[in-house]
């Protein structure tokens, strides 16, 4: 019972059209489960639209929880322990417990994070996630280069403006945001020299925030070629090489 519970609620494989449509099914159910999000005011339609999809997503939560063992092939009664502190299984639970009213108002909020469950099932973000695991090394660097960079850019203004500044942690937003390019304008220098450090630390912010941008465009666009690739293989391992089908 419990395997073929798996076959249906495992990411689709292709051919498999059963656990194809569940897929389709829960991201649907997912998107839906958030709309109410998108009122200021609550309903009846609303607040059955938000019963019905937790119930359906909570069941969801309990088929993979059961049926852990089977995904990493492990026949162990620990496993079973390990799937509520999985990454994907946390963000599930924590999405649906405000709508079981296991959570108070103020955690509303979080039946956002159901909008990860649509990832989840997306390629894409399979395509994505692989980019971040290949290249975790790469993105650490930069990561560790694009902090000390907003380190010293914020300690450098913080120093020659204090007055600008209320703390120092307002000079370290304001050093993000130059980082960015983004600019929100709340907070700027107003002296000659801290616009000069402000130039230099937006020009050195594109160079910082480029290099990620690049590595993941090109992490992103090997994934799909070797998904192409292996989709290819498969065709062509279904369908038999041409001398296959001539002595067929």
């Amino acid at each position: 019972m419990r395997e073929q519970i798996y076959k249906v609620v495992k990411k689709a494989e292709p051919g498999d059209v059963i656990s194809k449509y569940y897929d389709v099914f829960i991201m649907v159910v997912a998107f839906i489960s958030v709309c109410p999000l998108m009122f200021k005011e609550s309903n009846s339609m609303l607040v059955m639209i938000d019963t019905i999809t937790v119930y359906i997503l909570f069941t969801d939560y309990i088929f993979n929880w059961i049926t852990y063992d089977y995904k990493i092939k492990k026949d162990s009664p620990w496993v079973f322990v390990a799937y509520p502190f999985t990454p994907f299984a946390l963000i599930d639970l924590v999405s649906i417990l405000p709508s079981l009213g296991l959570l108070g108002a103020g955690f509303r909020i979080l039946r956002v994070l159901r909008v990860f469950k649509v990832l989840y099932y997306s390629k894409t973000f399979s395509y994505v996630a692989n980019v971040f695991k290949n290249e975790r090394k790469t993105l650490g660097y930069v990561l560790i280069i694009a902090l000390a960079y907003i380190f010293v850019s914020a300690l450098a203004m913080f120093a020659y403006e204090p007055d600008t500044f209320d703390n120092f942690f307002e000079a370290l937003y304001w050093a993000t945001t130059a980082l960015t390019t983004v600019g929100y304008g709340d907070v700027y220098p107003v002296t000659e020299v801290g616009r000069l450090i402000s130039m230099i630390s937006s020009l050195f912010g594109i160079a910082v925030i480029a290099m990620p941008a690049g590595v993941v465009t090109a992490g992103f666009m090997d994934e799909i070629g070797r998904a192409k690739e292996l989709e290819r293989l498969e065709k062509a391992s279904t369908q038999g090489t041409p001398a296959d089908m001539a002595r067929s």
